[in-house]
């Protein structure tokens, strides 16, 4: 494939505009990752304002999930055929325009709908982000370094997400939680606009509409069910129905895949054992971060006391570690020994740290007890988020690698659904258990809530080591392919 350009630029501008380009690439990625848990923060002070229920509440966090999950794999395909750059600027711009809809929503329904648009435009958005890394950084250094920091953001914005919500909903006003997305985009589409660059669109065949409509109509089921579950049990028909119909037209999905001609994920992307090491690997970690940031929040708000910020501010120790590993085992590890030995290494890490909070309990004080678990949790995550991201798109065909891109940010977005209905269940059952046949009273609540939260962390710490075992078994030992025809001048 031809990499011509014209006004080609000279070496030491095209090193400094790959490096300008990451700034954009990594703005974009922070503001959809923030997305994720800012909103969380913000949503009590938006119930109290607006005057809907819980049940109306779980829809504001549902619908984004709903058309984030399941346009992820269209979004990614359409960068691919109609150029990463501009699905990029179209994502952006969407983006920061529903976060505007919702800032201003006078009602549930209007900010139920601007986070779904949020979801949708996100999908177009974050595949063409990853894609674009890749194609940006192609020398084996240059990208471990790019994907180091680029792993940290993907690790750190959850946190990150959870200070500045509630910085904002606590000094300013719950809608600038979502107002503050227009900030970040406005600079982002201005530096796609100067740094960024794309490779010529090849010639492509049409949309694969039936695998277009059994992925996008199988991934919205399974994650409505996996919502429901968290709320519903499940046993409910809600909860079953939708799961299993949306395991069976994935299942159709594939079958699909293996016989069109132009696929919409073709099946090569997802069998190389280094980028279905990457997928498994993050679907199981993201399903364990939601014991971190979800329940540990819960601990902190409702037995310590603390306040949003406070809340916040007690993350930014694990997201330095976070930030730390990424970088270096990006930049210095990875490129020379492959993710094989780092992404296990890392989750065992990750687990550890999750065993120390195993042992909270109503008189733990954040120093003692949760600090020291959160840096070492934060120091594993590093290691498994960057070469993993690395992964999902090395030796990819160019033409494919929006559809890689987008598998990465689907099966994080599953497997925290996963993640979310189970350790919720989980959680559920043994604070229910614990107070079976015991007198109610306030010490009892608070003893429950602790020992769901034990069952929990346990939980979480054996999705990391799962994590742990699929990656060391499905990596591939040494350094990762890159694309020997990679253009080298994708930035000025």
């Amino acid at each position: 494939m031809s990499s011509t350009v014209i006004d080609r630029p000279q070496p030491a501008q095209r090193e400094t505009g790959r490096w300008w380009a990451l700034v954009v690439l990594a703005l974009a990625q922070l503001m959809v990752v923030l997305d994720a848990t800012i909103v969380n923060i913000a949503l009590p002070t938006a119930q109290a304002d607006l005057g809907f229920d819980d049940f109306g509440r779980q829809w504001v966090v549902t619908g984004y999930a709903l058309a984030f999950g399941s346009l992820l794999l269209l979004g990614g395909r359409l960068s691919d055929f109609f150029g990463r750059k501009r699905m990029f600027v179209i994502g952006l711009i969407g983006f920061a325009l529903a976060s505007a809809l919702g800032g201003a929503a006078q009602n549930l329904e209007l900010l139920i709908f601007a986070r779904a648009l949020q979801g949708a435009f996100g999908a177009a958005l974050a595949p063409a982000a990853l894609s674009l890394l890749s194609t940006t950084f192609t020398e084996p250094a240059e990208r471990g370094k790019a994907f180091g920091i680029f792993g940290a953001i993907s690790g750190a914005g959850g946190g990150m997400g959870l200070l500045l919500g509630g910085v904002l909903t606590e000094y300013v006003s719950w809608r600038w939680c979502l107002y503050v997305n227009l900030v970040i985009a406005a600079i982002a589409v201005a530096g796609a606009f100067l740094k960024l660059r794309d490779e010529p669109t090849p010639a492509h065949g049409r949309i694969d509409i039936p695998g277009t409509v059994t992925a996008v109509s199988g991934l919205v089921a399974l994650v409505y069910g996996l919502a429901n579950a968290e709320t519903d049990g499940w046993t409910d028909v809600l909860t079953l129905g939708p799961i299993v119909a949306g395991v069976a037209l994935l299942i159709a999905f594939v079958a699909i895949e293996r016989k069109v001609e132009h696929p919409l994920l073709p099946l090569r992307v997802v069998l190389d054992r280094n980028r279905g090491g990457s997928y498994a690997s993050i679907a199981i970690a993201g399903a364990g971060m939601f014991g971190i940031f979800l329940f540990l929040t819960y601990f902190l708000a409702g037995i310590l006391g603390f306040t949003p910020i406070k809340t916040g501010l007690a993350f930014l120790p694990m997201l330095g570690a976070v930030m730390l590993t990424a970088t270096t085992a990006g930049s210095m590890l990875a490129p020379k020994i492959g993710p094989r030995p780092l992404v296990p290494a890392g989750a065992l890490i990750a687990a550890a740290g999750m065993l120390l909070l195993t042992r909270l309990e109503l008189d733990s004080t954040y120093a003692a007890d949760i600090l020291p678990g959160l840096i070492i949790i934060g120091l594993g995550l590093g290691l498994v988020f960057a070469p993993t991201q690395n992964a999902a798109t090395s030796g990819v065909e160019h033409r494919d690698a929006g559809v890689a891109s987008a598998m990465i940010n689907t099966v994080q977005q599953i497997g925290g659904s996963i993640g979310t209905a189970l350790l919720s269940s989980f959680a559920a059952s043994a604070a229910e258990d614990y107070m079976t046949g015991k007198e109610p009273s306030q010490l009892l609540q608070a003893q429950a809530a602790i020992e769901s939260y034990h069952t929990v962390f346990w939980w979480s710490a054996g999705f990391f080591v799962l994590a742990a075992v699929v990656a060391a078994v499905l990596f591939r030992t040494g350094p990762l392919d890159v694309d020997p025809d990679a253009p080298r001048a994708m930035a000025h």
